[in-house]
């Protein structure tokens, strides 16, 4: 742990303000199903942050720890994620130069308004929202929950999200569906500024 305090107290504090919305240890599944660990998660803007000593991270691992970094990688990037790796030296060394990188990742992301989130109805926007912070399949019953609005209205809203290309069904049929998942068109639209 004293890389990730070194990294909430060097740049992440510094840098967000606050604490709000970071989960340390978040346990995230790979795409292989071992579960995986980001240091530092931030659960609104989607970013695993890590803090990488050069000893444990590089210097003395085998080739196959080497490949399993490279999938732990790519794995936090099909969960949606940004992955933001800092290095311990870094850390000590640079903190300013950490700071500026995150400003600058932050800053990419931008607000909200900026990114036509606005410019779909209410509902649809609130199940993103909710898929977003559910992150898993989610049912139709779900989103009935999320809204306290009727089975049909929901079903009406979740066709109106998958023909935007928002949601996509998992299983079912096209009379029958069984779960969906948000797309990454949709969590672009939500943070990339798409």
């Amino acid at each position: 742990m004293t890389g990730t305090k070194k990294l909430l107290a060097k740049v992440l504090l510094p840098v967000l303000g606050t604490f709000e919305g970071l989960i340390l240890e978040y346990e995230m599944a790979s795409l292989s199903g071992v579960k995986l660990y980001g240091d530092v998660f931030h659960s609104i803007m989607r970013i695993v942050f890590e803090e990488e000593h050069f000893v444990t991270h590089a210097e003395m691992i085998t080739r196959d720890r080497f490949s399993f970094e490279r999938a732990r990688a790519r794995s936090v990037a099909t969960l949606g994620y940004i992955y933001f790796p800092y290095s311990r030296d870094e850390l000590e060394k640079k903190p300013d130069f950490c700071q500026r990188n995150l400003y600058e990742l932050v800053g990419r992301i931008g607000s909200v308004e900026n990114t036509g989130l606005y410019q779909l109805p209410v509902y649809e926007r609130e199940i993103i929202r909710c898929a977003l912070l559910n992150n898993k399949p989610f049912r139709p019953i779900d989103v009935c929950n999320w809204l306290i609005l009727k089975r049909e209205s929901c079903r009406k809203l979740l066709r109106n999200l998958e023909i935007k290309g928002f949601v996509q069904l998992i299983g079912g049929s096209q009379s029958r569906c069984y779960e969906f998942m948000i797309t990454e068109k949709a969590v672009s639209l939500l943070y990339r500024g798409k």
